[in-house]
């Protein structure tokens, strides 16, 4: 795994740590060590190869739930860290000591070309739900600057948590969250002003986050909705659909009825979420 979770006994404390593999390189070429806010606990030559979660004590701990951002997608631009809370619950007849969270993708877990991301550990808290059951949160930090285009998918959550009597527990898969690359939209209607009945043109474009480039690329072969919203109306009302050309463009034709707004909006895909451009004003004389 290119980013590995592990939890850990340290000086009587836990640890749940993010870790680069020394010498690791996915296919894409790409090498790691982002910077999770965690002390690295690092492995042995031999333990390297073993499990992200190193059992050093079996026992009846469990995690129960593990969810992250509420179970909404996450959604990264090119150039700001997104931070994101995350909720776990654990259970052990001793009661939990700590727990948290980590997301990943990949075949599996100790997969070298599988990425993640694990907990920022100032933001982590623990309160016992009983005397056996906590709930834990805090957050987790996703950079762009680690992320290429098809990221933008499916991650597991995955957790581990460290008893009172030492036992720790690991779950590689408690959930999902779906990530996905932001998504920008514009629109200028003109000319302007205009003569009622006399034809206008809306253009626009439709971009999202290139994370392969660290910049924002058109979204090509998208229908966008092309909406009107009448001066003093509440909402805006569908006049066509139009389809992006190969550079994320929009345009399209016609005709001036009212003053009023126009906007084009997106309804968003799996990997992009939807997004609605800022209206803009026409005066129709």
């Amino acid at each position: 795994m290119r980013i590995r979770a592990t939890v850990a006994a340290v000086s009587g404390a836990l640890a749940l740590s993010a870790f680069a593999v020394p010498a690791a390189q996915a296919d894409d070429g790409r090498s790691w060590n982002p910077d999770s806010g965690f002390t690295a606990v690092q492995p042995s030559a031999g333990e390297k190869s073993k499990r992200g979660f190193v059992a050093a004590q079996a026992g009846d701990a469990k995690i129960t739930s593990a969810v992250v951002n509420g179970g909404k997608p996450i959604v990264v631009g090119t150039k700001s860290k997104v931070t994101v809370p995350y909720t776990v619950t654990a259970t052990d007849d001793s009661g939990i000591y700590h727990a948290g969270v980590f997301i990943w993708i990949g075949s599996s877990v100790d997969d070298e070309d599988s990425f993640g991301f694990g907990p920022n550990e100032k933001s982590m808290s623990c309160k016992a739900v009983n005397a056996t059951t906590s709930t834990c949160k805090g957050t987790i930090t996703l950079d762009p600057g680690f992320l290429i285009n098809s990221d933008a998918t499916w991650w597991r959550v995955g957790g581990g948590a460290l008893a009172n009597d030492g036992d720790e527990a690991e779950r590689d898969a408690a959930s999902k969250v779906r990530v996905q690359r932001f998504s920008k939209l514009t629109v200028n209607a003109s000319p302007e002003p205009v003569k009622k009945g006399k034809t206008i043109t809306v253009t626009g474009k439709l971009t999202r986050a290139h994370w392969d480039t660290g910049t924002y690329k058109g979204y090509t072969k998208q229908a966008v909705k092309l909406q009107f919203k009448q001066k003093g109306a509440k909402s805006y009302t569908t006049v066509k659909t139009v389809t992006t050309s190969s550079t994320g463009t929009l345009k399209t034709t016609v005709k001036a009825s009212a003053d009023g707004y126009w906007r084009y909006s997106f309804a968003g895909t799996p990997s992009t979420p939807a997004v609605s451009a800022k209206g803009d004003y026409l005066d129709v004389k």
